[in-house]
């Protein structure tokens, strides 16, 4: 479970007391209005009709920073039900690419429409508490899910907590024996094997630092991720490897060579803090940069 995330809404002093929405709009309306914020996810459409025969509304639906579509449901309280309605809509999502490719160009544009990532969709469920047969059941699906906890503290903060966060069976595993087959598979589609084992050894310190870690790839990176991404490894090349993390370059320091400052510059992945990693000792001078990004993602 990720530590408690909180966004303030207002400006002024908070009270620090929990308590839930009154009703389950409210949630929604405020999560729609800050979801590249809270989620890291681009916001697409409210209330969005699946048509007269399958005869439903998708929450939210957005796509999130490495292009995979994402429907969002809130719940006000505890509702077993959250979760089978969000695949109930997934399955529908799925089977209508070109609906979503759509909203996608007139949202975003043709170039954004092109590169929807259909090998990692996403549904998150955002609900005041979920079952332990919620937790349970999401280990159980194919697709990657996240069951998100919110609160209110007073009338100033928002809190987000994921609960628990699966990446689906057809994503990449995590650690252990699998991460030696991603390894190897690193090593195969790699002729520089001395970057391919040092991309190896980044490969499993990014998903060792918490439980709650998933990853995705696409063309051009493969994003490490919580609710959001926190880091993004580029493909190694020749003689380095680039990775790009979620903290604060004004926060760090940095250093000629190793660490800078990519705010506003075209670069592959997510992330204004470029890291380049040329040895084992870089990897090890990358550590603290590497937990100082999972804490704010």
């Amino acid at each position: 479970m990720s530590g408690l995330k909180l966004f303030n809404t207002k400006s002024g002093v908070t009270e620090v007391t929990p308590h839930l929405a009154g009703v389950e709009g409210d949630v929604q309306d405020l999560v729609e209005a800050h979801m590249e914020t809270m989620l890291g996810v681009r916001f697409l459409a409210s209330e969005y009709s699946t048509g007269p025969l399958h005869g439903g509304r998708i929450d939210s639906l957005g796509i999130d920073e490495n292009g995979a579509p994402v429907i969002i449901e809130y719940k006000r309280g505890t509702d077993a039900g959250v979760m089978n309605q969000g695949l109930f809509y997934m399955a529908w999502l799925v089977d209508h690419r070109d609906a979503f490719r759509h909203l996608v160009r007139d949202r975003l544009g043709v170039h954004a429409a092109a590169q929807v990532l259909w090998s990692a969709p996403r549904l998150i469920c955002v609900a005041g508490d979920f079952t332990r047969y919620d937790i349970h059941a999401v280990r159980e699906h194919r697709h990657a899910i996240d069951l998100v906890r919110y609160r209110y503290f007073g009338s100033e903060h928002f809190g987000l907590e994921t609960v628990v966060s699966f990446a689906g069976r057809a994503a990449a595993p995590k650690t252990g024996s699998r991460s030696r087959g991603t390894a190897k598979a690193q090593r195969t589609a790699t002729a520089g094997g001395t970057m391919a084992e040092l991309a190896a050894a980044v490969d499993e310190v990014l998903l060792g630092l918490g439980e709650d870690l998933t990853k995705v790839s696409n063309q051009t990176y493969t994003a490490y991720r919580r609710m959001q991404n926190y880091a993004c490894l580029v493909p190694p090349k020749k003689a380095k490897l680039l990775v790009y993390l979620k903290a604060d370059p004004a926060k760090v320091d940095l250093v000629l060579g190793f660490a800078r400052d990519v705010t506003g510059l075209g670069h592959h992945g997510t992330g204004d803090l470029e890291l380049t990693l040329q040895s084992e000792r870089d990897l090890e001078r990358a550590a603290d940069y590497f937990r100082e990004s999972y804490a704010v993602a």
